[in-house]
């Protein structure tokens, strides 16, 4: 089994014409998405907040979190977005994928729209 890759476009949510395109790995097992903090610098996203993840194997280790509008195929959300260490993988995370309305195949491994929202 391979990974799925998304093209993805990351923005300041202040300074909509400052992108950067981007390759993650889609992590289902991910809440939100990482994207290596000197990209976010560059972009002039801050960290609003600090918030405390668990990893795969099983550590506790915190990290900053901002906002960035990400984009996908056309669709646009705002999202939540970890600075990551350098050394971290950039994935994309659920979070981001709810926020554009996808999900990932599990037949084809790639990313589609979802046909409908659950709603209670």
């Amino acid at each position: 089994m391979g990974n799925t890759i998304a093209r993805v476009r990351i923005c300041n949510p202040r300074e909509p014409t400052r992108c950067v395109d981007l390759n993650p790995v889609v992590d289902t097992g991910s809440t939100y998405t990482w994207v290596k903090a000197s990209r976010l610098r560059e972009l002039g996203i801050e960290p609003m907040a600090r918030v405390r993840f668990r990893t795969i194997e099983g550590r506790i280790i915190e990290g900053g979190v901002g906002e960035a509008v990400i984009e996908y195929a056309g669709e646009r959300a705002t999202t939540i977005i970890v600075f990551a260490q350098e050394s971290d993988a950039e994935v994309l995370g659920t979070y981001s994928l709810e926020g554009l309305k996808l999900e990932v195949d599990p037949v084809t491994r790639q990313l589609r729209k979802v046909e409908t929202l659950l709603t209670l």
